[in-house]
């Protein structure tokens, strides 16, 4: 028999003792926090208690317990976040029982039971994000499109085919369209009677990469071929003086308004292009903003490139203008490993490194930040990241003006790097407050209208105290707050800023699945989200689940087999999250059929074994062949 089997009373009193040990560390973790304990909301009294058990559980290392406790049938304690002292309680008077010993007196038998945890949880779910869709208990987020603002009936189809929370980002648009995006919403509402949560995202403060020298840039107008090499489609370049194009486009070029003013649907637009290749363009649609133009062969078109209309043989110098700027996302930098890369705190254009005929560097690489103060944080040694982990490196030195950069991560053939993508610095102890001068002029309209603030880059106990106070002043409407977790340093402050935050009526934490794969390795990603869910379970604080999920349905309408499967992980979350894309009808629809489903298997870490209709598969043994 396996030594480790409790067979005798040796073992019997060894287990009891190790028991009785851990009970008595529980116990006494609330009495370590008395102090903080006293500013906790009403609502969270016993949630914070049960945190604070389960912190204390947490700092031992319990596998050899739980296989102990395991092969005598008992829990091992792997399922009680919601509700741990009343597990230990539990598993020791069984124990004793087993001894043949009676229980002791002392102060057992926790309120919180089982059923009390789980109810905490759903009361603060259904607080925070609302009451549940009927056969569905985790909710659905849908953050909203620019265009929903003009768009009711999009509106109306999301919250009828399941959406639960709809999620206004803040770093976009302005309150003219938020306003017109909260009335179509409350309008479908009422048509549907249905509730839906108003979440409202701060932005927080953005740590980007500075603009790129606009000279540099160049726009690639490729039409679409079929493998034979036959255009299938033309690419679509909307020529403008200022205006986005309504619809996708291979390209925008701007160009000036008196020229563009003459453009008539019809004529064609010739130009040798940054390769010295004669192209032409065709107009095929002029409208109020600008013109929609046609090409047939691939073409690179710089800032300064002439183009002229009409005949070939046309004169006037009417007939020309040069393209005067191309958006900034067509301007790049190639980065590789090895390269170096100098971070800049002026406000200077990016560029990317010259070189020599013989491919020596001459001078490296530059690119400004949206926030320089930043620079006075890191260290040499420290990580660097940028564009959602694309690219990454070390810092090398730390200069008065700019930060050495050695690039240690690219793909083999480079990586393109451009302007308004983000850093991340995760070793780095990064002064920054998570409310920035727009968040708290935003945040007088969101404490009008929101049902819930969701706080951006939440990194310290402080960062949410600050936020509280500010909607305090704003008056005696409050919303609920999220922390959104998506830095290593907020990862790794959650337990201090879940107290903090239940000094609130209600409360929730976000995953932002993103920039946190970045900050802690996405090697560590599916083991961070754990621990955050296990954290936020023991406080009975609602999770949402964010960050790419459905993400290829969303925007090309076809998601990938990974996606399915991380969306049913969104199971043990109690809100899923979708981010806009032309798509996204197709990924509520899914999303909710998914969560559906899952909801018949999974509770939170517990299997629920409902009858499984492949146990009855199972062909009858005919037992031996009677020719063989």
């Amino acid at each position: 028999m396996d030594e480790r089997l409790c067979h005798t009373e040796q073992d019997f009193d060894a287990l009891l003792r190790d028991l009785l040990d851990l009970q008595h560390d529980l116990l006494a973790a609330p009495a370590r926090s008395q102090g903080r304990l006293t500013e906790i909301h009403a609502n969270y009294r016993q949630s914070a208690d049960n945190l604070l058990h389960y912190l204390a559980l947490r700092r031992r290392d319990l596998r050899p317990l739980q296989e102990r406790l395991a092969a005598l049938g008992l829990s091992s304690l792997g399922r009680c976040e919601s509700h741990v002292l009343a597990t230990v309680d539990t598993v020791l008077q069984v124990v004793h029982h087993l001894a043949g010993r009676p229980m002791p007196e002392g102060p057992q038998g926790c309120s919180l039971d089982v059923a009390s945890g789980q109810r905490l949880l759903a009361e603060h779910t259904e607080a925070l994000l609302g009451p549940a869709t009927p056969g569905r208990g985790v909710r659905i987020m849908v953050t909203m499109p620019s265009e929903a603002a003009d768009d009711p009936l999009l509106v109306h189809t999301l919250l009828q085919q399941g959406m639960n929370c709809m999620r206004i980002n803040c770093a976009h648009d302005d309150p003219a369209v938020w306003s017109r995006m909260i009335e179509h919403v409350r309008k479908a509402e009422r048509t549907l009677d249905r509730s839906c949560r108003l979440v409202m995202d701060l932005a927080g403060p953005k740590l980007r990469t500075g603009r790129l020298d606009s000279q540099l840039a160049v726009a690639r107008i490729r039409p679409q071929r079929d493998a034979y090499g036959r255009v299938t489609s033309p690419a679509r370049v909307w020529l403008t003086a200022d205006a986005q194009p309504p619809l996708p486009a291979d390209a925008c070029l701007s160009v000036p308004p008196e020229w563009l003013a003459r453009l008539k649907r019809g004529a064609d637009i010739r130009l040798c292009d940054a390769r010295g290749a004669q192209r032409t363009l065709q107009v095929v649609e002029v409208t109020h903003g600008g013109c929609w133009a046609e090409a047939l062969k691939t073409t690179y078109v710089v800032p300064g490139t002439v183009l002229t209309y009409g005949r070939r043989h046309a004169k006037g110098t009417h007939r020309q203008a040069a393209v005067q700027s191309i958006p900034s996302g067509e301007n790049a930098m190639v980065l590789r490993r090895g390269d170096l890369l100098l971070v800049t705190r002026d406000r200077q254009p990016g560029r990317p490194a010259a070189v020599d005929a013989d491919g020596t560097v001459l001078t490296p690489a530059t690119i400004g930040c949206t926030l320089p103060a930043v620079c006075d944080d890191v260290r040499p040694g420290e990580s660097i990241w940028f564009d959602d982990g694309k690219i990454g490196g070390v810092v090398e030195a730390v200069e008065q003006h700019r930060l050495v950069v050695r690039i240690t991560h690219a793909r083999e053939q480079g990586e393109k790097l451009r302007a308004d993508k983000g850093i991340n610095l995760p070793d780095s102890r990064l002064r920054l407050p998570a409310l920035t001068s727009k968040d708290l002029q935003d945040l007088a309209f969101v404490a009008r209208h929101a049902d819930v603030v969701e706080l951006s880059f939440a990194n310290t106990i402080h960062d949410v105290e600050s936020l509280q106070e500010h909607l305090a002043r704003l008056g005696d409407r409050q919303p609920a707050i999220v922390l959104k977790v998506e830095t290593r340093r907020g990862f790794e402050n959650l337990p201090d800023m879940l107290l903090t935050a239940m000094r609130s009526p209600s409360c929730g934490v976000m995953i932002a699945r993103g920039d946190l794969a970045v900050e802690c390795g996405f090697e560590r990603l599916a083991e961070v989200q754990e621990e955050i869910l296990w954290l936020c379970e023991a406080a009975h604080v609602p999770v949402i689940w964010a960050t790419q999920v459905l993400e290829t349905l969303a925007k090309q309408g076809m998601p990938s087999r990974a996606e399915i499967t991380d969306a049913a992980m969104g199971d043990r979350a109690e809100c899923v999250m979708l981010n806009k894309g032309p798509h996204m009808l197709s990924a509520v629809r899914l999303l909710d059929d998914i969560l559906r489903r899952m909801q018949e298997h999974q509770t939170k870490k517990r299997a629920r074994l409902r009858e499984l209709r492949l146990a009855h598969t199972l062909s009858p043994d005919l037992g031996p062949d009677p020719t063989g």
